[in-house]
């Protein structure tokens, strides 16, 4: 009951607000010239602003109440100010909801304030752009704002916001208008009157019903980041197709409405004009109407799990769309283009129908018959086979531990087949009766999906030689297995990486460690987000000695730098060796996690002049490694292949200060391989 009531609140105060903006936006497009029988229906729509204006508030007071039952779970919270003034100054959702307060309460007075003033389009601009702050100031409450809280982020769903107020808050003025307008059809320069309104609204109409569709677009790219599986399979995405199906009902019926507008300007009898006005009232009363269903759709999706966290357990289809898989098969990308072409056509068929005037089964029919069309040509070329794991999110993170134990799994399970790098040379690759693919160097981990590769080591693949391991593996080692595959593949494109960082170009995800230092300290590699940047040194004792004393003389200036240092040993060391090494050392040895951190990260050793693909490979007896300070891997130095590098430590300098003039924020490397 809580949540029906919650989401009838945000329903209410945004439909409230949006009517507010759209109607005065639509006031002051149209509000110029003399009126001789308008200013009823100004007035009569004006008289409805303080209601509206008052209603946000309210709705966010309900809003806000409902909250505090849902965080307490006792209704009883209610009446205990210190929970309120807790919820309020303590957490994120309270002071976003006092921003929120206080631009509906700006509007409010904005309101009033137009109510007392004498007449004149400024009022309406004024009243616009106050009702424009309430929108802005609950985009911080979006999914948008909670992945990521950046000006460009939140700025792309208020616009959307904003375009959908000038739109669908103009629907309601543009019913008076056509309402109170049938009252004088016998004065033509009444219909003239109409008609220049509506058409001047219907001119700004079309861009920014266009803007919405962009700004949406952009919005959704950015929630679902290329994970468009979940449009079909979770909640959040079948509430969205819900709203795009309704979207372009109404745009069809925009269209309708559209027709109409030549019609008012060219009539010349009194029946055949009320006819006309009275189809277009009908017309636009639908269209408010699903654009209400819509706006409460929209609440609705604001209020459910977004796509990055929603877990897909049975994907339903048994193939999906794979551009990177399929692209480069024969005739895929020409049949595609032609597909594309054809809706192309669809879209100027429609433009045609219009311009000639074509009834409206005609007008709607032909496009759609094309568009279907369409659609048959362009998309079977790019499925591929999917599998009810295709999107199942891994059992477990991609860390260091899981993909060191599927490496050690890969050597007793894989190795002789798919061979010791992945190449599909193992010793039993040539009696097999399917050419193996090569996991290493070829894009295969990219054209299909981690839940494909547990799918096949599960069940294994049908007509092929791959068995299934269901049950010799368990879960666990069968994500490991996925992981270390993953690593391998990722570490092979590391290979771009030299002492040199590329600015604002970070990529290459690594996987997160945990770990405990010689000198007792303990944390995780995620700990260092947003605030240092890490110096991952890997190392062999004595080989590294004097590079160790070198970066123990430099840690200041790393320190200066707002960069940490950690020291993982390519192999056990000795309680003699480990002291001898810690002396007086300003940075962690990493005592326990380290053979699975050497493991995962020389998985990155290979570079551009030193593939290192023929054999089982060389682990080079040190390495270091440059993570910035979201998590990704950004330059990497081996002094066996790059030489001097970052010997010279003022170079090694350079590049962290590179690193630290970066302005970008970007999203943190997901925890799990997708």
């Amino acid at each position: 009951m809580i949540e029906v009531i919650a989401a009838i609140a945000r329903w209410f105060q945004l439909v409230a607000n949006l009517v507010l903006l759209g109607s005065c936006v639509f006031l002051a497009i149209t509000n110029t010239g003399k009126r001789i029988y308008t200013a009823a229906w100004i007035e009569k729509l004006e008289r409805f602003f303080p209601w509206l204006a008052a209603s946000i508030p309210l709705g966010l007071f309900i809003i806000l109440t409902t909250t505090i039952v849902q965080i307490t779970g006792n209704i009883n919270s209610l009446w205990q100010q210190e929970v309120w003034l807790g919820i309020v100054s303590d957490t994120q959702v309270g002071q976003i909801w006092v921003w929120r307060v206080a631009a509906a309460m700006l509007l409010l007075a904005a309101v009033i304030y137009l109510r007392k003033t004498p007449k004149a389009r400024w009022r309406y601009i004024l009243c616009a752009a106050s009702a424009t702050l309430p929108l802005i100031a609950s985009s911080l409450a979006s999914h948008t704002a909670a992945e990521e809280l950046s000006v460009t982020a939140i700025m792309l769903y208020a616009l959307h916001l904003v375009f959908a107020g000038v739109w669908f808050g103009a629907l309601p003025a543009f019913l008076l208008l056509i309402y109170e307008n049938h009252k004088y059809d016998k004065n033509k320069q009444g219909n003239d009157l109409e008609f220049e309104t509506l058409k001047r609204f219907s001119s700004i109409a079309l861009p920014v019903m266009l803007l919405i569709i962009l700004t949406g677009i952009i919005v959704g790219d950015h929630i679902f980041a290329d994970y468009y599986a979940a449009l079909v399979a979770t909640p959040y995405g079948w509430m969205l197709c819900a709203k795009i199906f309704l979207l372009g009902i109404i745009l069809l019926i925009a269209i309708r409405v559209r027709s109409y507008l030549p019609l008012l300007a060219n009539n010349q009898q009194i029946a055949e004009g009320n006819r006309n006005r009275l189809s277009m009232r009908k017309w636009v009363r639908v269209e408010f109407f699903l654009a209400l269903i819509l706006v409460m759709l929209a609440t609705l999706i604001t209020n459910t799990t977004p796509v990055k966290h929603a877990l897909i357990d049975n994907w339903p289809f048994s193939f999906r769309f794979s551009i990177a898989a399929t692209w480069n098969q024969p005739y895929v990308a020409a049949q595609v283009w032609i597909g594309l072409a054809i809706l192309v056509l669809a879209v100027g068929i429609l433009k045609l129908g219009q311009s000639l005037k074509w009834g409206l089964k005609r007008l709607v029919g032909i496009p759609v018959i094309l568009f279907v069309s369409g659609l048959a040509i362009a998309l079977p070329p790019l499925t591929i086979q999917a599998y009810p794991e295709t999107y199942r999110r891994p059992l477990v993170p991609f860390d260091a531990i899981s993909v060191a134990n599927g490496a050690t799994l890969y050597a007793e399970h894989c190795v002789e087949c798919h061979g010791p790098q992945g190449k599909g040379n193992g010793i039993k690759s040539r009696t097999l009766s399917t050419k193996l693919p090569d996991l290493l160097t070829e894009p295969h981990t990219t054209e299909h999906t981690p839940g494909d590769f547990y799918n096949w080591l599960t069940y294994g693949m049908v007509n092929t030689d791959m068995p299934g391991y269901a049950e010799k593996l368990s879960d666990e080692d069968r994500w490991d297995l996925v992981n270390f595959i993953h690593a391998l593949s990722r570490g092979y494109q590391a290979r771009i990486l030299s002492p040199e960082i590329i600015p604002n170009k970070a990529y290459v995800k690594p996987p997160v460690f945990s770990y405990i230092g010689h000198d007792g300290s303990s944390g995780a590699l995620q700990d260092f987000r947003e605030h240092e940047a890490v110096l991952l040194i890997i190392f062999s004792w004595p080989q590294s000695k004097d590079r160790i004393e070198q970066l123990k003389a430099a840690y200041s200036r790393f320190n200066e730098q707002n960069t940490a240092v950690l020291a993982v040993p390519t192999k056990d060391l000795s309680p003699d060796e480990l002291a001898q090494i810690a002396q007086e050392l300003p940075f962690p040895v990493i005592t326990q996690s380290a053979a699975e951190i050497v493991s995962s990260y020389s998985l990155s050793r290979r570079t551009l002049s030193h593939p290192d693909i023929i054999g089982r490979g060389t682990i080079p007896d040190h390495m270091e490694f440059l993570i910035d300070r979201y998590g990704y891997l950004r330059a990497r130095w081996i002094p066996s292949i790059d030489q001097s590098g970052w010997s010279d430590i003022d170079r090694l300098s350079q590049q962290i200060s590179l690193l630290n003039r970066e302005k970008n924020k970007i999203p943190f490397p997901e925890d799990y391989v997708r």
